[in-house]
């Protein structure tokens, strides 16, 4: 089979193409023909150089496919069925996950970054990570959901808590978590402040349902979120820039509002002044994926037609290096989408 693996950290150079042996399965696992996958952000990262990721690496989180053979102890797939790929994996033993709180677990792996990825024609995978593909999305549209669904899910859902009525703020609308949260926080009833990049990524937002969109360059994001929330700031904001956008975040954080956090695209270095945070009773939380049951509940959410994916462009494996460049730049709206011969 083909696939694109890294055997060093660098630039796009370090993207190959190559040709390694089809994976048999083992008695729990499936074997899955991979029709799309869709890349993160985190692609990126592996490739230039996230500690401890163990070499070669096959990259790509998310994907979907038909099985073409199962293991002997499989129970809930048969051949030909077509199926999404849950990408993280746990322990399933320790006191986290039997509570279900699985991105807890000390043992949290995810695809592309701990173990191979999507990123390949054929790939083995534990039937506990495979699910029904929606009937109603094509290949491609249902590689573009899980990783960012499920992140998005859990920041506003189980870390922020959000209620019905409430302001949420969205940074970056035109990227995967961005376009997932919009989506989400208007499902829950909240009402969602977004802010993007171009007038593309603007009207896109609007579409999405966002009810009031910013543009991030040329607008002074603090006095029109204060003019717009009357003074008081919004409840809940969903961060995933860093250095960039924080001290604006904090600036326009409400009181007894929260801030969450799961990345740091422009850099991991900030600074707080707590007297705000205590005075105003903020809290600022960190998020990690997300555990199995929000993946649950995502895919609900996709089923009942509540959200859905959001796809930017293609392209073939063998133009790997040109899909990277094409992230890196940030002028996508939505996922972007591999797709082998």
């Amino acid at each position: 089979m083909q696939a694109i693996r890294i055997h060093k950290h660098g630039g796009i150079e370090v993207l190959n193409y190559e040709s390694l042996p089809t994976p048999k399965p083992k008695e729990n696992e499936v074997i899955i023909q991979i029709r799309a996958a869709a890349m993160n952000h985190l692609d990126i990262w592996v490739r230039r150089g996230v500690p401890g990721v163990p070499l070669p690496m096959i990259l790509v989180s998310d994907g979907a496919g038909i099985i073409t053979e199962i293991g002997d102890k499989v129970t809930k797939f048969h051949i030909n069925d077509e199926v999404c790929i849950e990408p993280l994996s746990y322990c399933d033993i320790c006191d986290y996950c039997i509570n279900g709180m699985q991105n807890y677990c000390h043992k949290i792996g995810i695809l592309g970054e701990t173990q191979d990825g999507t990123f390949c024609e054929y790939m083995a995978i534990s039937e506990s990570n495979v699910y029904p593909k929606p009937s109603h999305l094509s290949f491609e549209e249902t590689a573009a959901f899980p990783l960012t669904a499920q992140t998005a899910y859990s920041m506003l859902v189980r870390r922020a808590k959000i209620q019905v009525g409430e302001t949420v703020f969205v940074w970056g609308a035109g990227s995967g978590v961005g376009t997932m949260a919009i989506q989400i926080a208007k499902a829950k009833g909240c009402n969602v402040i977004a802010t993007a990049g171009s007038e593309k990524k603007i009207n896109h937002a609007k579409d999405l349902g966002a009810d009031f969109v910013l543009d991030h360059y040329n607008q002074n994001i603090v006095n029109q979120v204060k003019e717009y929330t009357n003074g008081f700031g919004v409840d809940v904001i969903i961060e995933h820039v860093g250095e960039a956008t924080w001290e604006k975040s904090m600036k326009i954080l409400g009181k007894g509002g929260r801030l969450v956090t799961c990345g740091a695209t422009t850099g991991p270095k900030v600074n707080i002044d707590i007297r705000h945070l205590f005075s105003k009773q903020q809290s600022i939380m960190g998020s990690t994926m997300g555990d199995s049951a929000a993946f649950d509940e995502c895919l609900s959410l996709i089923l009942d037609k509540k959200i859905k994916p959001i796809i930017d462009r293609s392209f073939s494996f063998e133009k790997i290096r040109d899909a990277h460049d094409y992230l890196e730049n940030s002028s996508h709206v939505g996922k972007v989408i591999l797709l082998p011969k």
